[in-house]
């Protein structure tokens, strides 16, 4: 049926609030939930969270003021990366894009852009590798290493390039995780770590409804079976 955008915006809203609405009514286990999935979603709630539950978290600026990135810049003395609050995907010119995590170019911030909306600007961290920790009932830790230029800027712009290995996070980092979901009211969460050159553990961002799939394929790791137990009350 043809529909004006109002129409479609409006009709749009009552499908998620009408059959959504039913979803969530059902007494059963979500996995994730949808509204504090949804709400963990925000990047500076959960770098509040991180640090109230003892984890570190890179340098962070979110702002729209050109001045007030440069600023930053300077204070920070070294890289400084941009990332989005959320994943952005599209297709131009009959290409797919994506933005991921990039080192910004100091001269860039000048660019008057900066102020149409929130960018969230973090000191770069010395990465000796990565780890992508998924926690559902059990915690499910697997190194992340990246065998290019750009992997390791964003281990996500080369996934030929990635090999993994299953480790063990420091039983601070462990405690942290968890007391973040539990503040969250999350049974499930896929964090991403960088481990520094000297073994310091530093949180990027937690996935709310990351993927695990190709850390299950590459190292074992008995995710999926997890998953299925949690509706059932078994996790």
């Amino acid at each position: 049926m043809d529909m004006s955008p109002p129409a479609r915006r409006i009709a749009e809203r009552e499908a998620r609030l009408g059959f959504g609405g039913l979803l969530a009514a059902l007494p059963c286990r979500w996995l994730p939930p949808a509204g504090r999935a949804a709400d963990a979603e925000y990047k500076p709630l959960q770098l509040r969270v991180a640090a109230e539950c003892g984890l570190v978290a890179p340098r962070t600026l979110i702002t729209n003021d050109p001045a007030a990135a440069r600023a930053f810049a300077v204070e920070v003395a070294g890289p400084v990366v941009y990332k989005s609050f959320g994943p952005v995907r599209g297709v131009v010119d009959g290409s797919s894009v994506a933005v991921y995590a990039s080192v910004v170019d100091p001269a860039a911030l000048d660019d008057p852009a900066i102020a149409t909306t929130a960018h969230l600007f973090q000191a770069a961290v010395a990465k000796a590798y990565e780890c992508r920790l998924t926690v559902v009932g059990r915690v499910f830790p697997a190194e992340i290493h990246a065998g290019s230029a750009a992997a390791r800027v964003d281990w996500r712009r080369d996934y030929d390039s990635l090999s993994y290995k299953v480790c063990d996070p420091p039983p601070a980092v462990i405690r942290g995780v968890l007391a973040m979901l539990d503040t969250l009211g999350l049974p499930h969460g896929a964090f991403d770590f960088v481990i520094t050159p000297a073994g310091e553990w530093v949180m990027l961002e937690l996935n709310p409804s990351g993927q695990y799939g190709f850390v299950e394929q590459a190292t074992g790791l008995p995710i999926t079976a997890v998953i299925a137990d949690y509706p059932e009350g078994i996790t």
